[in-house]
């Protein structure tokens, strides 16, 4: 480690530029919590909650979030977009509670001319006129050039006079946006740097976006021109392609700029990007680094091999650090050493050659593009060696499910647990969790545990009928570890079944 590192401070704008996100919209009890885990869980230094004036619903969201955070001495680092309109948004923060204000004004001659049709001499003293208004009220500044990007690129006279005049006013930032995410990585940094070095006395952020799939490397070339801080989203959310993508770029800053330190937890990125992703429905690609599905799994045979005899295939990216687990992928790319990986997290042992009719196994159902999981080697290694190497100690022998118009769903069950018949009838607020319940109280009578449901999805193939076979996928946690099975049918409860009785098989 660096013997001086300078810290950067890192902005979320998740529950402001996120919520722009097409098809997003935060409730108040949903942004209070993201609010919470952002500032004390994730510890990013400053979050951008809101814009002024939007709605009643934002108001409100705002109120619950400033009134939490000014009993929790966070206040300052709760921010709201405003605008250049008098003292409509100061007043609007008042009565809101809020203290930190980002105003927002522009920052090419572009936008200003078209879109203001104003002078910008005449748009400075309105500018002023707000500043004082909002220092009156004991409300601290920061200052967005919107179009600042376009701005450095075709006025960047007009910049440095805006710039000029800022530095005459009492502002705590200048906050610099890509606004249409248009920059290159050179440019990011020949800007910024151009920007820095006239005013070195001004702390800069930078607010990148994702157009052309460069906010991360834009955000790495800004930080090492000198930028003071970085805006980012949870996920990359945000209007059009999203913003620069908070986990991505805590992982670029730790890994390749040493002489740059952050106060972001990287062990709780994960799970915040996993509760922002339930409250906006706004999924996460399985190839998202850091925080997708897929990215700590190796497919390639050839790559668990190379894991397994010197960890070959590691980087600096290890899944740990975002308190994830590595894992080896099943299907027709699989080699020997994947299902190896895979046996040995069951505890299952296999001989050379038992091992080897379960690979081709495996490799035949991955070119029908059927999904394997952990879960199904036990019945894979079952099925193919016609062997009691994992026997079905629990068997479902009947069900009877009921469904009634005005009544609770209910669930009359009969399993046998080794040998012995259990038959247990409970209800529910749908059929299958009228039939985890019955399962709990049988499970209660036995005094075992059940593994906790964390996860429960449903597919069907695209362009599926009302007749299509379903294929619902339930994550299970289990003594530490997740686990998923799958179950197939066409009718989704008896799917979910299937599935529920291959992870009691599997425990």
């Amino acid at each position: 480690m660096p013997k001086s590192q300078r810290h950067i401070e890192i902005m979320d704008t998740t529950l402001r530029d996120g919520e722009q996100t097409s098809g997003v919209s935060f409730s108040s009890a949903e942004k209070l919590t993201i609010a919470k885990l952002l500032l004390t869980e994730l510890k990013v230094d400053r979050i951008e909650i809101a814009s002024a004036r939007v709605s009643e619903g934002e108001f409100e969201a705002v109120k619950k979030i400033t009134k939490w955070a000014k009993s929790n001495k966070l206040l300052d680092r709760v921010e709201v977009l405003t605008f250049v309109d008098g003292d409509v948004s100061v007043e609007w923060m008042m009565k809101a509670g809020a203290r930190v204000m980002n105003l927002l004004t522009k920052g090419s001659l572009n936008h200003l001319t078209h879109q203001l049709k104003k002078k910008p001499e005449q748009h400075f003293a309105e500018i002023a006129e707000v500043i004082k208004l909002a220092r009156a009220k004991s409300i601290d500044c920061n200052v967005y050039l919107e179009d600042w990007s376009n701005g450095m690129r075709h006025s960047k006279e007009y910049v440095f006079q805006y710039l000029d005049f800022l530095i005459t006013q009492p502002i705590k930032r200048v906050m610099l946006p890509d606004t249409l995410g248009i920059l290159t990585p050179k440019e990011s940094f020949d800007f910024i740097s151009q920007t820095i070095q006239r005013y070195p006395k001004i702390h800069f952020d930078f607010h990148a976006h994702n157009d052309y799939d460069l906010g991360t490397a834009n955000v790495l070339e800004a930080l090492k021109a000198g930028a003071h801080g970085v805006h980012l989203t949870v996920n990359g959310m945000g209007e059009r392609a999203g913003n620069a993508p908070l986990a991505s770029a805590i992982a670029v800053i730790n890994d390749f700029l040493p002489e740059i330190k952050t106060s972001v937890s990287e062990k709780s990125l994960y799970s915040v990007s996993k509760l922002v992703e339930t409250f906006s429905g706004f999924r996460i690609a399985a190839n998202r680094p850091v925080v997708g599905e897929n990215v700590f799994t190796q497919t390639a045979g050839i790559h668990a091999d190379g894991d397994k005899k010197n960890k070959l295939y590691f980087s600096k990216l290890m899944p740990e650090r975002f308190d994830r687990q590595r894992r080896y992928a099943l299907g027709k790319t699989s080699g020997k050493a994947n299902i190896e990986n895979n046996l040995l997290q069951l505890g299952i042992h296999l001989s050379d050659q038992d091992l080897k009719k379960v690979t081709q196994r495996i490799i035949e159902l991955g070119d029908r593009k059927e999904i394997v999981s952990p879960a199904d080697l036990p019945y894979i290694i079952s099925d193919v060696l016609d062997s009691v190497a994992v026997q079905q100690k629990v068997r479902i022998e009947d069900y009877v499910l009921t469904h009634s118009k005005d009544l609770n769903p209910s669930v009359t069950l009969k399993i046998t647990v080794e040998g012995q018949s259990v038959e247990e009838h409970a209800q529910g607020d749908g059929q299958y969790d009228a039939f985890m319940n019955a399962l709990k109280k049988i499970y209660k009578q036995k005094k075992m545990v059940l593994p906790e449901l964390t996860d429960y999805a449903v597919r069907i193939p695209p362009g599926g009928k009302s007749d299509a076979l379903c294929e619902t996928i339930i994550t299970w946690r289990h003594n530490g570890r997740e686990f998923k099975t799958r179950g197939l049918d066409s009718d989704q409860t008896v799917a979910a079944i299937k599935s529920t009785l291959k992870m009691l098989n599997s425990i």
